[in-house]
C-alpha cells in the first residue's frame, strides 16, 4: 500500500516538473522571437549636469550662504558646503553674485557670492537681479499717546547740611580754699597777757 502511494507521488512530482519546464521555454521562445535584430540598448540618464557650475570654495569657512537675492540684505535660505557643485545660470553686471540652481527656494534659484565660489564650464548670462527687498519698519511708539502715560513727578529737594559752630568748653582755674584762721600764737600771747595782769592786779591788792 506505500509503495504505490510513493509511486504515484514521483510520477506527480516528474509531470509538474515537466509541464514547468515546457511552459518556461515557450515563454523564452516568445520573446526572441518579437525582439528585433537589430535593436539598441536604451542610454540610461545620468546625473551629471552639464554646462557651467559652481564649486564651493569658501573663503576660509566650511559653507557659504544662500540668499534670495544678490546681497546681504536679503535672507539666507540655504548652505552650500566647500567642495559642493552647483549649475551656475547668471550673474549680475558687476560679476558679484552667482545666480545658482537651488531647489530648497521657493523658485529653484539662489544668489552666493562670487569670491567664495569658482565658476567652472563656461561664462553665464547676465540676468536682471530682483528688486532690493523694502527694510523692515521698526515700530514707533506715538509721542502723544506716550506723553499720557507719563507722569512727571518733581525733584524732591535734599536738605543741606550747616556745620554746627565750633563748641566751646569753659576752663576752669583751681583756686586754694579761703578759710578763716586766727592765729594761735595770738592766742596764747593774750592768755599769758591777761594772767600776768591778773597777777599785777593781785599783788597791788596785797600790798595795800
Amino acid at each position: 500500500m506505500m509503495a504505490k502511494r510513493r509511486q504515484k507521488a514521483f510520477w506527480a512530482a516528474a509531470v509538474l516538473a515537466a509541464v514547468l519546464w515546457w511552459a518556461g521555454w515557450r515563454a523564452a521562445a516568445g520573446k526572441a522571437a518579437f525582439q528585433p535584430a537589430d535593436a539598441t540598448p536604451i542610454p540610461t540618464v545620468t546625473g551629471t549636469p552639464t554646462g557651467p557650475m559652481v564649486v564651493v570654495l569658501g573663503g576660509g569657512n566650511p559653507q557659504v550662504h544662500v540668499r534670495a537675492g544678490p546681497s546681504s540684505r536679503w535672507p539666507i535660505i540655504g548652505v552650500l558646503v566647500v567642495g559642493e557643485r552647483v549649475p551656475a545660470i547668471g550673474r549680475t553686471p558687476a560679476g558679484e553674485w552667482i545666480k545658482i540652481v537651488y531647489p530648497g527656494s521657493p523658485d529653484g534659484t539662489g544668489w552666493v557670492y562670487a569670491y567664495v565660489v569658482r565658476l567652472e564650464g563656461g561664462d553665464v548670462p547676465i540676468v536682471e537681479p530682483p528688486p532690493t527687498p523694502t527694510p523692515k519698519v521698526t515700530p514707533t511708539v506715538d509721542p502723544t499717546l506716550a506723553a499720557q502715560f507719563l507722569v512727571d513727578v518733581p525733584p524732591t529737594r535734599l536738605p543741606t547740611f550747616t556745620a554746627p559752630p565750633p563748641l566751646v568748653v569753659p576752663t576752669f582755674m583751681e583756686t586754694a580754699p579761703v578759710t578763716a584762721r586766727f592765729p594761735s600764737a595770738l592766742v596764747i600771747i593774750g592768755l599769758l597777757a591777761l594772767g600776768l595782769f591778773g597777777m599785777a592786779v593781785s599783788f597791788w591788792q596785797r600790798r595795800g
